[in-house]
């Protein structure tokens, strides 16, 4: 088995395009209950594949040569799998209710690769 890294991702133009921005306070509140429901439920039927369960992240620092600053990126959560083959681990996803319910644009999935030997 191998292990593989799943980045959430989500942009303005995904929670435009879904709709989300549109809705009202209640249909909204409805809409985060379901997909934490969804979500929850997604997470209990792949317990066995999970390796680390993740979750949100905040914001972002970039740090460089040239020092600290605040940057942007796309990330917005995170698990860690384990799967035969990517394409596996790429199927656990999906239908995912970061993006068939909530206005979630994507989710990415990376194989952890060995550190190389030196």
């Amino acid at each position: 088995m191998k292990n593989f890294l799943a980045v959430y991702t989500g942009t303005a133009e995904a929670s435009e395009k879904s709709g989300w921005n549109a809705l009202g306070e209640p249909a909204r509140n409805e809409r985060i209950q379901a997909g934490m429901q969804a979500w929850h439920a997604w997470m209990e039927s792949h317990r066995k594949q999970i390796v680390v369960a993740g979750g949100p992240v905040g914001k972002t620092k970039r740090v460089s040569g040239s020092g600290i600053a605040g940057a942007q990126n796309n990330i917005c959560g995170y698990v860690v799998v384990s799967a035969e083959s990517h394409e596996a681990a790429a199927r656990l996803f999906e239908n995912h209710p970061h993006f068939s319910i909530f206005p979630g644009e994507a989710v990415e999935v990376m194989e952890c690769l060995p550190v190389p030997v030196a």
